[in-house]
């Protein structure tokens, strides 16, 4: 299961690589054609916003997972330090419940969405909730993990 984990981990860095990546190449492309040319690449438009909706909602995974996310918890250590592992688990039980809120709009406007077809890729623009089903999974199980053990999945990886 370990493998398992740290193999989905090091998949999803690669994967916002590759999305960095592939929309820098995008939007140069088309500037270039565009300024260059006066032509440009209709669908880089489109497919360079969907790799940012990828790369932020997988992102918000990988800085969930490890543990580099906005959390102001000077306070709670300072002046509550036996009260921090409740409050922590309060903290990822919030987490689980905006997950689950996330995954279900976004599961709703996926299935609505599947047979909205673009003009200019050819693609479903369901492939846009896609990636906050995904993602919503992704946190949702981070969540109850760190629920039923706080340290778990915790480790930090070096930069």
């Amino acid at each position: 299961m370990s493998r398992a984990l740290e193999w989905l981990w090091k998949s999803l860095d690669r994967i916002m690589a590759l999305l960095l990546v592939l929309m820098i190449l995008l939007v140069f492309t088309n500037v270039v054609l565009r300024y260059g040319f006066s032509s440009g690449l209709r669908p880089a438009i489109e497919l360079s916003r969907m790799g940012l909706v990828w790369l932020v909602m997988l992102g918000a995974v990988v800085v969930l997972r490890r543990n580099e996310h906005l959390a102001l918890s000077e306070f709670s250590q300072r002046f509550f330090p036996r009260s921090v592992p409740t409050l922590q688990r309060l903290s990822y039980l919030v987490i689980l419940v905006s997950a689950l809120m996330l995954f279900w709009g976004s599961f709703r406007q996926m299935n609505e969405n599947w047979n909205n077809i673009s003009q200019l890729t050819g693609l479903p623009s369901a492939l846009f909730y896609l990636a906050g089903v995904v993602s919503a999974v992704l946190m949702a199980a981070i969540a109850v993990a760190r629920i039923i053990k706080p340290d778990a999945l915790s480790q930090q990886e070096p930069s």
